[in-house]
């Protein structure tokens, strides 16, 4: 079960228990399920039951108390408990299993939306690399959500910088309506949402970031938020455990070989649930699983520092547990081994992914 078919779950239990009477409220139009805070358990956790409780006129942890039997009757959902003063956490049959199967059908589009919002988005910022950059990758960031981007900045780009760290833009100048072509995809009945204006204004680096050559200068310009200033530094190129983006190329390198080197031993990946059963690979799993949550929340956030931070995660979770993966001296290839190489193929995938929305090379060999 995937964390949006477990929303849809935890839905039908709400209007199952207003159905029976056993709740009076409005039946909300979709709720959340993250991986559960601390003081949680099992796999996902959902607030459903604090935010129907005082449209209720009930305690939180009654409101929880209902739900809890319409849930766990349901195939996939192993077990539900209530922690906290009503949070319900839910225990899931394959977590793993449908999780890996889900990305790597998904492929590099794992956490994009499933179609246009139909709103449209006008980014607008100087013409200045940093700038640029975080424009760009927005756009990307945006687009994978759903938005339909245009983007200009106040003058043509420099192509001194432009054309070294790959920066394009939709049009300069003041900016006016949208550009032909751009329209409104409206998913429901009513007005399409209105254009949206962003006037996107990082702090600039003190340093031209273009001698540190594409990848690092864009990591350099997009790993911090975009109200802190840059450090444009050679730190970027070395490759040490320092360097969050050696570390997350890497990963990604290593991901890469671990298929090569399965394929010579003659088996290959299958998701399965021990995947989530072997050392470190629940912290992997859960980094996975958050992945679209940082896409969302850095397109809500206009904060692309988001994905570049959750690629780190991504990273050093796959690292952590790739000694697993193949089978050592005499020991035959299990069901467990594949299961965890379909693990490390899914967060290889989802580095390419999230690499390639920043515009940073996901290199098979370093």
């Amino acid at each position: 079960m995937t964390p949006v078919e477990l929303s849809r779950t935890v839905l039908r239990a709400v209007r199952r228990a207003v159905d029976d009477g056993e709740l009076v409220v409005a039946v909300p139009e979709k709720v959340q399920v993250v991986p559960p805070g601390p003081g949680g358990r099992g796999d996902y956790a959902t607030n459903v039951a604090l935010r129907l409780a005082r449209p209720a006129g009930r305690p939180p942890h009654e409101v929880a108390e209902i739900l809890r039997p319409h849930l766990s009757g349901v195939a996939g959902v192993a077990r539900v408990d209530i922690t906290g003063p009503g949070f319900l956490n839910v225990t899931l049959v394959g977590r793993g299993t449908a999780l890996v199967t889900e990305i790597l059908r998904r492929g590099e589009r794992y956490g994009y939306a499933d179609g246009p919002t139909g709103q449209v988005v006008h980014l607008h910022y100087p013409c200045e690399v940093r700038a640029a950059v975080t424009g760009q990758v927005l756009a990307r960031i945006l687009r994978s959500q759903g938005n339909l981007v245009r983007t200009s900045c106040e003058a043509p780009l420099d192509p001194a910088w432009a054309g070294l760290l790959g920066v394009t833009v939709d049009a300069h100048g003041t900016p006016g309506t949208p550009a032909p072509g751009v329209r409104r995809v409206p998913q429901a009945p009513g007005p399409a949402p209105a254009p949206l204006e962003i006037k996107l204004r990082p702090v600039p680096a003190r340093q031209d970031p273009t001698p540190l050559g594409r990848d690092a200068a864009r990591w350099a310009l997009l790993h911090p938020a975009p109200h802190d200033r840059p450090r444009i530094t050679e730190e970027h190129l070395v490759q040490t455990e320092g360097n969050p983006l050696f570390r997350v190329q890497y990963a990604y390198t290593r991901a890469m070989a671990l298929s090569r080197n399965a394929a010579a031993l003659g088996f290959a990946a299958v998701p399965g649930d021990c995947a989530s059963s072997s050392g470190g690979s629940g912290t992997l799993l859960d980094a996975l699983d958050t992945y679209p949550h940082a896409l969302a929340a850095a397109a809500r956030h206009r904060a692309p520092d988001r994905v570049a931070r959750h690629l780190v995660t991504v990273a050093d979770a796959l690292l952590a547990c790739l000694h697993t993966v193949l089978p050592l001296g005499d020991e035959k290839p299990s069901a467990a081994h594949r299961s965890r190489l379909a693990l490390a193929e899914a967060a290889g995938t989802v580095l390419a992914g999230g690499l390639s929305l920043l515009g940073v090379n996901a290199p098979t060999h370093l």
